[in-house]
């Protein structure tokens, strides 16, 4: 998605302009569901490269460049959006929807301590894990490379040669980096001025839950209830032997449970728990912060994860898209939850798995201290998102924030150039105190034959 913000007059012209990329590749990813990731990835950037031909070429490009924007808001996932930021030659912040990779915005590299995206590594890593790493971030590097090239033939159609970009410059030229994370739940990493954490920015104050649900919870009483919502997606796709098996888990406990499933899309041949009530669509954030929830079974998106954090609500994980595995092994690593895998679903392990995260107050503890610290920030991520843009524009960009080895080529940046220069003067220096010792011997010993002579 990319957003552009106009300093015109608001009766004259909109002040924002919301170009949607997103929606068309969705069926894409649940095509390559369960393939390796990476190679899935780069599919779907090559098929995202030959859509953003067409976008550069449609009126909307010619309707954009008579606006007079001040600033693009671009969302990283789809290079198409720095290409328009590079076409109408705006400045633009980038906001970067998972965790990152730091190959992608210059971060200095962590690769001994921070576990490589894809790699699906937890910190902290030790001998094996640290080798793995390395040779992932070597892997991940080349795949990045592919990804970028996805977009070459897109580059040379469009842009005039001896003027075209090359993409991993454009992703350096962002004025920002809004990163969708928080330190409650990222790896501790180096960190550049210019990347700001904005996990969380669906976050709103609680209000109360509409009477039918806090009348569906009350049934319940200090027993609480459990919330199941597995991202937007799931309605249209999951399977009837996997609604079997969840409703089938769901029969076996005390507490409510409250599935954000559209009832129309209900089997007929399932006969739906007593104790569970279908929403096709509920309150998240209010029923995540009622003081009755006990469990919040996730898909492990980015976002439903912040808001758990953000409420101290333990997790059990079904992840389904590749960003959401990793984003449950991180939940893992921090005690927050647990997780299980689709394929792998059967009733008697997701109740198992569901007792064991309500019984074991160890993840209750560990989710509500995240909690805390989200909690402390002196501003929330929504301050810190409109702060920043605002910062951008009174200052007329953020060159103050960008680190000159943002232009330094990778051997300049790890000092290799520098070692080999120190390496080569000291073999030159070593060999030529060689030589000179061997004149020096040479030129005793003649002169000792001369003194016998």
């Amino acid at each position: 998605m990319e957003e552009g913000i106009n300093d015109g007059d608001a009766e004259d012209s909109p002040k924002n302009c919301e170009i949607n990329t997103s929606n068309e590749y969705l069926s894409l990813i649940f095509f390559f569901l369960y393939r390796e990731a990476l190679v899935n990835l780069v599919r779907i950037i090559e098929h995202l490269g030959t859509r953003c031909s067409y976008l550069l070429r449609s009126d909307i490009m010619d309707s954009l460049k008579n606006e007079n924007f001040d600033l693009m808001v671009v969302e990283a996932f789809d290079f198409c959006s720095f290409l328009i930021a590079e076409k109408l030659e705006k400045r633009f912040v980038s906001v970067l929807p998972t965790p990152f990779g730091s190959a992608d915005i210059g971060l200095p590299s962590a690769v001994s301590y921070v576990p490589v995206h894809f790699s699906y590594l937890t910190s902290p890593l030790d001998f094996w894990g640290r080798v793995q790493n390395f040779l992932l971030s070597f892997h991940f590097s080349m795949r990045q490379w592919q990804m970028h090239s996805a977009f070459d033939k897109t580059i040379k159609e469009h842009f005039p040669e001896g003027s075209r970009p090359v993409l991993s410059h454009l992703l350096k030229k962002a004025e920002l980096w809004f990163v969708n994370s928080d330190f409650a739940f990222e790896y501790a990493q180096p960190l550049l001025p210019n990347t700001v954490y904005i996990g969380g920015l669906l976050a709103k104050p609680i209000k109360p839950v509409p009477q039918e649900l806090e009348n569906f919870i009350t049934k319940f009483g200090d027993s609480g209830f459990v919330l199941v919502a597995l991202g937007s997606m799931v309605n249209d796709c999951q399977p009837d032997e996997v609604l079997k098996e969840m409703n089938a888990a769901f029969a076996c406990l005390p507490q409510g449970v409250i599935w954000n499933y559209k009832a129309s899309h209900w089997p007929k041949d399932i006969k739906l728990a007593a104790n569970v009530k279908l929403m096709d669509w509920l309150p998240q954030n209010d029923l995540l912060g009622h003081p009755r929830i006990c469990l919040f079974v996730t898909h492990g998106g980015m976002n439903s994860v912040m808001e758990a954090i953000q409420h101290g609500v333990p997790m059990v994980g079904i992840p389904i898209l590749e960003d959401q595995h990793e984003n449950m092994l991180r939940v893992e690593a921090r005690n927050f939850g647990v997780s299980i895998q689709l394929k792998q679903l059967k009733a008697e392990t997701l109740v198992l798995k569901m007792k064991q995260v309500m019984e074991d107050k160890r993840y209750k503890s560990a989710v509500v201290a995240a909690s805390i610290i989200r909690r402390s920030h002196p501003l929330t991520p929504a301050q810190r998102l409109v702060g920043w843009i605002d910062h951008i524009l009174q200052t007329g960009g953020a060159a103050h924030l960008k680190p000159h080895a943002l232009q330094q080529p990778w051997y300049e940046q790890y000092l290799l150039d520098v070692l080999l220069f120190l390496l080569v003067a000291t073999l030159g220096t070593a060999w030529l105190c060689g030589k000179l010792l061997g004149l020096v011997a040479r030129w005793l010993c003649g002169s000792r034959k001369l003194k016998k002579a």
